[in-house]
């Protein structure tokens, strides 16, 4: 949640840190704010609303500098107003700080700040920081400021600061009597610096520092960073001074950018092709009829001990990994558990040590996947991660893992990571499958059905025009039931995530003999049923089911891979996709599926990139 930028250098900080928080604003877009030094002064400029609403207070109000920290905001303490928007300053305006992340235990440290004489001005618990930092740089012995290193009082006052915080934070701080410096820290929430040619960047992710420069630096847990124009110095709050790595930035510029698109949505939606290739490409090992991985870290004996795997997730990465529980189960015949991140963190299942865990995570900064990985980790279990972005915190503390190419997914409702995840858990099963039981020419006919697959996904996108038409006659509707069986029953769940996420209808998925049991109740002439109807073994008992909700004269959308006139007689719409291999059948059925619920925002005006009360990544608890 939230979206930090910093910048330092010899250019106009706020081009930059308006142009980053734009790129951001997926990340949280309640309020925004930056703040800039210049001639001792600190500027702050903040409004309630979108990044644009901030652009235009900039007319009236520029903030000059060449240093300069923003922040876009999804609330967690305090409304989305101009007073609770960040940057907030600490002391008698001699810093100003951007936060993201939850504190604990603000209020307590508030109430000893108020009696100290402290005036706050906002709800929110990052402005507690500011002044608890600005209060440990007053208070620090005389000989801390008078050290041979200048910015030792500011690395000593936010150390002694942090050490009194519980909770979870990505720190940017400006100091106005320091003039060339900002001090970042993290726990929990992500940070990358940026570095450039006499000047220095910082963003909460990559994607803002995509056409500024292609070197970055991943801060780590527990550690703080002193930025100037012309170094990086970075001390962990256990080891003292540690070497940086500096990484190559894998986005380009390009790769951001909507280019002929209305929305991020659409143009992901439409990119799925490609990102399947992505996720194949050089995964496919013929000659052994198996999928090869690099980054397993794992021998092929140690993995064949494997006697059970845990995936956990969130939300959309959830459902793929319903997805991978079918796939790895049938192919490779392994017991699969899937769990709710943020309930397996919490728990203490029984799990024998031949258990491994994967966690599926599109930014691989998840709280909730991050938190369960760690304590699967701390129990002695293998854990991997199925992750999209390279260098990711659950990337980095993973034993290993597999990352899905899919590039930058910029709408908060994911579309080509959904997709991307279940072709990597399909690979995932083929290879364990040949580990096991599978045959060389079962894997053979595998191979063939993914290396099929993204031309697919292509006849898939063909349903668009279907899908508007559809949207347009539905749209009013403010109920809607997702019915499939087998591998579409998760398929189902992740089509009316989709719904409910852009749309704000409210959407259920069942497994379609469920239906039976209580949710029949809700069908009437303005509840559609959307049924995912493969040719398959159980293609029979679904058209059971679409008869029954015909029956009671609930509205039916079938999705179909053969125009089958059980179906179309039935069936009040019909959006026909490629018949595909079982296992792969809601990769190609979601496809309609996320055309549907764009189109149906659209029509009732909703915001399809920045869904209400939503971000991108949910890195608070």
């Amino acid at each position: 949640m939230c979206g930090i930028v910093g910048y330092v250098g010899r250019g106009e900080a706020s081009d930059f840190l308006l142009e980053g928080l734009r790129r951001l604003e997926y990340r949280g877009y309640d309020s925004s704010g930056l703040a800039t030094l210049e001639a001792g002064r600190l500027s702050v400029t903040k409004t309630a609303g979108r990044v644009e609403d901030l652009s235009r207070a900039l007319v009236d109000s520029p903030t000059p500098g060449s240093i300069g920290i923003g922040h876009t905001r999804w609330a967690t303490h305090g409304k989305a107003t101009n007073e609770n928007a960040h940057p907030h300053f600490g002391g008698n305006k001699k810093l100003a700080l951007v936060h993201n992340g939850v504190i604990e235990n603000f209020r307590a440290i508030k109430e000893r700040l108020v009696e100290q004489g402290c005036e706050f001005h906002s709800a929110t618990d990052s402005e507690v920081v500011a002044h608890l930092i600005a209060t440990e740089l007053e208070n620090l012995p005389a000989e801390v400021h008078d050290s041979i290193d200048p910015y030792a009082p500011l690395v000593e006052a936010v150390q002694n600061a942090l050490l009194q915080l519980r909770g979870t934070y990505g720190l940017a701080i400006v100091f106005r009597d320091w003039p060339e410096a900002i001090v970042v820290a993290r726990l929990g929430s992500p940070l990358v610096i940026g570095v450039g040619d006499g000047e220095h960047f910082i963003a909460s992710d990559g994607s803002p520092l995509a056409g500024h420069t292609d070197k970055i630096v991943y801060l780590a847990d527990h550690e703080i960073a002193v930025i100037t124009p012309e170094a990086i110095r970075v001390i962990h709050r256990d080891q003292g001074d540690v070497h940086h790595d500096v990484k190559l930035l894998e986005i380009e510029s390009t790769d951001i950018d909507l280019g002929s698109y209305a929305h991020y949505m659409l143009k992901e939606i439409f990119e799925q092709p490609e990102s399947v290739r992505n996720a194949v490409r050089g995964r496919l090992d013929k000659d052994a009829a198996t999928a090869v991985f690099g980054g397993l870290n794992l021998t092929a004996q140690q993995l064949q001990s494997v006697q059970r795997f845990v995936l956990t997730a969130c939300g959309t990465s959830w459902h793929s990994s319903l997805v991978g529980e079918y796939m790895i189960e049938s192919l490779a015949r392994i017991p699969v558990e899937v769990e709710y991140a943020s309930e397996l963190r919490y728990r203490n299942p029984p799990l024998s040590p031949q258990t491994l865990l994967f966690a599926l995570t599109q930014s691989g900064e998840t709280i909730d996947t991050l938190a369960a990985l760690r304590e699967m980790k701390r129990k002695g279990h293998a854990t991997m991660a199925i992750c999209n972005v390279v260098g990711s915190t659950i990337a980095r503390e993973a034993d290993g893992g597999i990352y899905l190419h899919a590039g930058p997914e910029i709408g908060v409702a994911s579309t080509k990571a959904f997709t991307s995840q279940c072709v990597v858990m399909s690979m995932l099963a083929l290879y364990f499958g040949r580990l096991h039981h599978l045959s060389y020419e079962a894997g053979l006919n595998i191979i063939a059905e993914l290396e099929a697959l993204p031309n697919q996904i292509e006849q898939a996108l063909e349903t668009h025009d279907e899908t508007r038409r559809i949207a347009e006659k539905y749209a009013h509707c403010n109920n809607f039931l997702y019915l499939g069986r087998q591998y579409n029953f998760p398929a189902a769940l992740e089509g009316a995530l989709k719904l409910k996420e852009i749309s704000y209808i409210h959407a259920e998925g069942y497994p379609a003999a469920e239906m039976k049991h209580g949710p029949i109740a809700l069908v009437d002439e303005h509840t559609p049923s959307v049924f995912i109807v493969p040719k398959g073994a159980v293609y029979d008992k679904v058209i059971a089911n679409l008869e029954e909700i015909k029956a009671r004269g609930g509205p039916v959308i079938a999705v179909v891979d053969d125009i089958d006139s059980r179906v179309t007689d039935i069936a009040d719409d019909v959006l026909l996709v490629p018949a595909v291999a079982d296992f792969l059948q809601p990769i190609v059925a979601s496809i309609p599926l996320q055309l549907l619920a764009y189109h149906i925002a659209l029509v009732r005006g909703c915001d399809v990139d920045k869904p209400r009360n939503l971000a991108k990544s949910v890195t608070v608890e």
